[in-house]
């Protein structure tokens, strides 16, 4: 008998357990926002896909010298399937973790999950603070600038998109598009 799927709204109650700091939660809504988007987009499984992202970085605010891992532990603890945790864990992979993303789930998830904090600090400087007028060039242009967003790893975004054989711009369409349907969620639907 396999192990039951969480409900949204259960993921959400084991996040919101271990995280109070408001900049993650919308960190975890941008990343389920996007994972959701992907799924629809490749034919996947939108509430799974959606699920893993918002809880990927369970741990991060608790635990953050041991993030996936922890994660990993109160996944585990709670009855969670395998390939869901085995999917959040992979996302640490080269960082925290030597779980190498290897489903297009885990794929995605690693590559949006830094992009989704460019995304978000190129939309927070545009006069509009929003991404529902903004495009990848936008934010290519900050991705040139390593002062702009410097704690975000570039190399982390390009390497998931080469994992994915997609372009980059294409990535960033993808991710913006993602992050547009959870704007209001994320603070990101900007000065109508």
């Amino acid at each position: 008998m396999s192990t039951p799927i969480p409900t949204r709204d259960e993921a959400l109650a084991l996040l919101k357990a271990y995280n109070q700091n408001e900049s993650l939660i919308k960190h975890a809504f941008a990343v389920e926002g996007v994972m959701r988007y992907m799924a629809r987009k490749y034919g996947e499984n939108e509430s799974v896909w959606g699920i893993v992202g918002l809880i990927h970085d369970l741990d991060y605010e608790q635990f953050p010298d041991r993030h996936c891992k922890k994660t990993e532990e109160i996944l585990k603890a709670n009855n969670w399937p395998e390939d869901l945790i085995r999917a959040v864990v992979s996302h640490g992979w080269g960082i925290c973790t030597d779980v190498k993303p290897e489903s297009q789930m885990e794929k995605i998830l690693f590559a949006i999950d830094e992009l989704t904090g460019l995304v978000a600090t190129s939309a927070l400087v545009r006069p509009t603070k929003s991404v529902m007028d903004m495009n990848a060039k936008s934010v290519k242009k900050k991705w040139k600038d390593k002062r702009f967003a410097a704690g975000v790893d570039r190399s982390i975004i390009q390497q998931g998109a080469d994992m994915l054989g997609v372009e980059l711009g294409d990535l960033i369409t993808d991710t913006i598009m993602g992050m547009r349907e959870v704007a209001d969620a994320i603070g990101l639907k900007g000065e109508a």
